[in-house]
């Protein structure tokens, strides 16, 4: 009977199995995806129920799985394959190739002499880097990484790096291993706001999403912290915030991903520090703030500078160098028609599929519960959650494959 915990998702939820069940005295083998952990959360400005900075929490954990020998981690990692049973799985492992080792110490002259460019994932395209790219300021592990796809193999990087730690022939790697449990924690994405058609975008570059508007509002994204329109990199002195873009529609997602409202105003509140005379208007549906939450509805809703206008968008057009909301006004009972400067799409959760193992999922794609005793759903990957509720939800994940052997 194996003992050794597998973790397949190095975001929030996967992170805190991981730390909780290793703490307690198992080995744990946590697996990611991308070339950093951290998964969403690191993306965010800021985040509930403090409104502080993701690194305020997550800098800790980064800490606790480098400072404890029972963890080993790999980025850059999916998993093909799990058969077997309870107490004894057999999962196959394929790494991509990094072509930067730990050798690396991030000086960044490979970056100088790159003559490759790719667009930034971690800013959700809102900017552009080098082929070899350090995936954001504050990245676990802290090395480089080439974009296989972008990079040009011209070999400037390698004669640029005085410490060898660059390899252009690393091959992908596959590997099996034994563990006894699976805790899946493969988190979420932002429903694709392309999909959509009325709502402009990918049509008009002043319609971002509610995570892009993440990275404008964060001190290490794109921008630096200011929010500028993408257009023309001004300010934009009237906002609007569109809800359930995409959600709670047959065409798209049917459910509600529960946490969108909240991000819509807490994005607000981004609006307003950093623009003081900016008008900004949420369009919804139904406002969801439930619970402990409900205080800050209210704080934000008593800005007179923030309007909530209950009603589904019709659609969003352009209007010279501004955009057009249309919507149905439902307590007013007429159709509104608002100038904007930037419009912000709360796009949903939508689970992360890019899991090749064969792993059972409900009708909407989340992990379904129904998956034997031995392989556990954590977080977002289970269903829509906040980050707080997630991690209270990896604690109890890490206690049940603790416990299933």
């Amino acid at each position: 009977m194996a003992k050794d915990i597998l973790v397949i998702g190095g975001g929030i939820s996967g992170i805190t199995a991981a730390v909780e069940a290793a703490e307690t005295g198992y080995n744990v083998i946590l697996v990611e995806k991308n070339p950093y952990l951290g998964g969403r959360v690191v993306q965010m400005n800021r985040y509930f129920p403090k409104l502080c900075p993701p690194y305020c929490g997550m800098e800790i954990n980064l800490r606790r799985i480098k400072t404890n020998n029972r963890i080993k981690y790999h980025t850059l990692t999916d998993v093909e394959k799990i058969s077997g049973q309870d107490g004894n799985y057999e999962v196959t492992l394929r790494t991509q190739p990094r072509f930067v080792s730990h050798k690396c110490t991030a000086c960044g002259e490979c970056v100088k002499v790159c003559p490759a460019e790719r667009s930034d994932a971690f800013n959700l395209g809102l900017n552009s880097t080098k082929a070899i790219y350090l995936p954001h300021q504050l990245a676990f592990p802290y090395n480089y990484v080439i974009d296989e796809k972008a990079c040009a193999k011209c070999g400037s990087c390698v004669d640029a790096c005085k410490y060898g730690a660059i390899n252009l022939e690393m091959q992908v790697e596959t590997k099996k291993i034994n563990v006894g449990s699976i805790v899946v924690a493969t988190g979420w994405q932002p429903y694709d706001a392309a999909r959509i058609d009325n709502l402009g975008f990918g049509k008009y570059k002043d319609v971002i999403t509610n995570m892009m508007m993440e990275r404008l509002a964060a001190p290490n994204g794109p921008t630096c912290g200011k929010i500028l329109r993408p257009s023309d990199q001004k300010e934009p002195k009237r906002v609007a915030f569109v809800q359930c873009a995409g959600s709670r529609d047959e065409n798209h997602l049917a459910y509600c991903s529960a946490v969108c409202c909240l991000a819509s105003l807490k994005q607000i509140t981004y609006v307003r520090e950093n623009i003081p005379d900016a008008e900004t208007y949420m369009f919804y549906i139904d406002v969801r703030t439930p619970g402990k939450y409900e205080e800050f509805y209210t704080k934000v809703n008593s800005d007179e500078k923030v309007h909530l206008i209950k009603g589904k968008v019709a659609s969003v057009e352009q209007d010279g160098d501004g955009l057009i909301v249309v919507a149905e006004d439902i307590l007013s009972g007429v159709k509104s028609r608002v100038n904007v400067d930037l419009v912000v799409l709360a796009c949903g959760m939508q689970p992360t599929n890019g899991l090749s193992a064969n792993i059972n999922r409900d009708k909407n794609g989340f992990i379904s519960l129904e998956q034997g005793k031995g392989i556990y759903a954590s977080g977002v990957a289970k269903k829509p959650q906040d980050v707080s509720s997630s991690v209270q939800d990896a604690t109890g994940a890490a206690l049940k494959a603790i416990q299933s052997r």
